[in-house]
């Protein structure tokens, strides 16, 4: 199909008519869309791969649907609001989902039992941690014979706020004194929701049972919530020596674990349940994320399937090389990865009836550092300790330190006890001067030594300037005291070379990211013009048949639906 030549004055025209409609004069383009998250997938990941594979999945999707060149994700780049944002429509100031791992300042620490009397404050964690066994692929189901047979993880529960996630994990409402779900902490409703509502079958799979978030409010958006755990043993953790490597530590394992998903997405496509009984139906929503991508482009080394031998290759390159031309390009291990993910689609794109599915392929994060020779490993835990200590010699108060949480992946998140103008000021100052020796790698992935200054940040927000840089008031209660904007290459972990790359900052390599929505009634288009990825939710309810505006962050936000898909 020649792909049509839309200027982007056109293009801006036509993303201008994307707000909701009436109910009585919408008109569904598909009766189910399929929404995919690669995670890590930056646009020129997309680019190189449909260059070098013209006959893959993703390249028959790029050429014959629409190829958004230009789509950002949320900031924070992080995985719980890039996701949240694809099915809200909104950004972290409406949605009020910062991080999975994030505080607020209006709940209490998981575990508290006297609500009366405790102090407001508390880490809000919506990772692993809220498994019942985190170290289990089943979160702590425990089916039987699980760790002989992981095709049994289809019996996995369909619903893991019932099921999988153990209430003593959760923050608190000083309110009620009960644990906060994480379907109960986002602020907005969700398109699933919106869906439910109005009769349709909706589901999703993603990697933790702390995903629950997707329900939105209610609690009853996804009517089938698949989500095997992925930071679980690959062995069985009840053996002795207790739990081993997860399945992020080696892509293979990755690609493993996401073939579990992609089961439960094909049984969907055939209309039964995530493990492939009853006949609800195809859902008219419904999908997952793949995971190979993205620890492909975070492990410094990992084993890979040789595509030209089939063979099992150990201690390839993760990451990115540099070719013969001087250009940075997938290298073994991350080319492997997005040939999996495109198989794994393309098995997908085969079984559904593609007169009544429009498949939305983009992802909630990129990742930062491409270029291996720019990385810096920044250890946060010991910045982060001495800036405690230098705050508690200055003020005398070394009973509560300074820093209530933080956040640091590639770039750096704190939330400060003391939220005074001083205290604020005392920490940008601190870490405008925090300088050391952090780890870099060469060409090979072997370490070395590699200097810092200024804590690896290029810019410093606090108080006021960190609010309005998400889009609230310094009296929104889950926001920042200060951001830290990382240089290119800054990533904050340990003292090991564990990890390449990391997402959650404002990089260009976290942000853009690839998007292309192709199939039912959808024609051949590239858009140049910049959109944001939470664009897709009004359009997922644009395509449905049903008013945007039934999305309460598209009204606040004012989100249009995607240009030229469904107009």
């Amino acid at each position: 199909m020649k792909k049509s030549a839309l200027s982007l004055a056109v293009m801006a025209t036509v993303a201008l008519s994307g707000v909701a409609h009436s109910a009585d004069t919408l008109k569904p383009v598909a009766s189910s869309v399929l929404l995919i998250s690669v995670d890590g997938l930056h646009q020129n990941d997309l680019d190189w791969f449909v260059k070098n594979h013209p006959n893959s999945a993703l390249a028959r999707m790029v050429h014959d649907g629409v190829n958004f060149k230009s789509a950002r994700t949320p900031f924070p780049s992080d995985s719980f609001p890039g996701m949240v944002g694809l099915v809200t429509g909104g950004n972290p100031r409406t949605t009020g989902v910062y991080y999975d791992d994030a505080y607020s300042r209006k709940l209490l620490p998981a575990g508290t039992t006297d609500c009366a009397h405790a102090a407001l404050g508390a880490e809000v964690q919506y990772a692993e941690n809220v498994d019942k066994n985190p170290d289990r692929l089943d979160a702590g189901q425990n089916i039987p014979g699980l760790y002989n047979n992981f095709d049994l993880i289809s019996r996995l529960s369909a619903h893991p706020a019932k099921d999988l996630i153990d209430l003593a994990q959760l923050p608190v409402d000083p309110k009620t004194c009960s644990p906060v779900f994480p379907h109960q902490y986002i602020k907005v409703n969700t398109v699933f929701e919106v869906l439910h509502a109005n009769g349709l079958h909706t589901a999703w799979s993603d990697k933790h049972a702390a995903y629950d978030i997707l329900n939105g409010p209610s609690g009853v958006g996804i009517d089938d919530l698949f989500t095997p755990e992925i930071n679980g043993s690959v062995t069985d953790p009840s053996l002795p020596g207790g739990a081993g490597a997860d399945f992020t530590k080696d892509n293979l394992n990755t690609q493993r674990y996401d073939s579990l998903k992609v089961k439960a997405v094909l049984n969907w496509i055939q209309g039964h349940d995530h493990a492939g009984n009853g006949k609800p139906g195809t859902p008219a929503l419904f999908g997952l994320n793949f995971q190979s991508v993205s620890t492909a482009q975070k492990l410094n080394v990992s084993s890979y399937l040789d595509n030209k031998t089939s063979t099992v290759i150990a201690g390839g390159l993760a990451g990115y090389v540099i070719d013969a031309n001087g250009k940075t390009v997938p290298g073994p291990v991350l080319e492997g990865a997005l040939t999996f993910v495109d198989q794994q689609i393309g098995q997908l794109l085969n079984a559904a009836d593609l007169n009544k599915t429009v498949f939305i392929v983009t992802a909630k994060h990129g990742q930062s550092p491409q270029a291996r020779e720019e990385l810096t490993i920044i250890n946060d835990g010991a910045m982060i300790d001495a800036l405690n200590a230098a705050w508690a010699s200055k003020s005398g108060a070394a009973a509560t330190p300074l820093v209530a949480h933080a956040m640091d992946d590639d770039g750096v998140l704190l939330w400060l006890n003391d939220r005074s103008e001083a205290a604020a000021q005392f920490a940008g100052d601190f870490l405008a001067r925090y300088a050391g020796t952090g780890i870099g790698s060469d060409a090979q992935g072997n370490k070395l030594a590699k200097s810092f200054t200024n804590a690896g940040l290029k810019k410093i927000l606090i108080g006021h300037e960190a609010a309005e840089f998400i889009g609230v008031n310094t009296h929104d209660d889950r926001v920042p005291d200060l951001i830290g904007i990382a240089k290119q290459g800054s990533v904050y972990g340990g003292a090991k070379l564990s990890k390449i790359a990391e997402h959650g900052g404002d990089a260009a390599e976290d942000r853009h990211v690839g998007l292309v929505v192709y199939g039912k009634g959808i024609h051949a288009a590239e858009v140049n013009a910049p959109v944001e990825t939470t664009r897709v939710a009004p359009t997922i309810l644009k395509l449905l048949g049903l008013p945007v505006d039934k999305l309460q962050a598209v009204r606040i936000e004012g989100t249009r639906a995607l240009p030229g898909v469904a107009d």
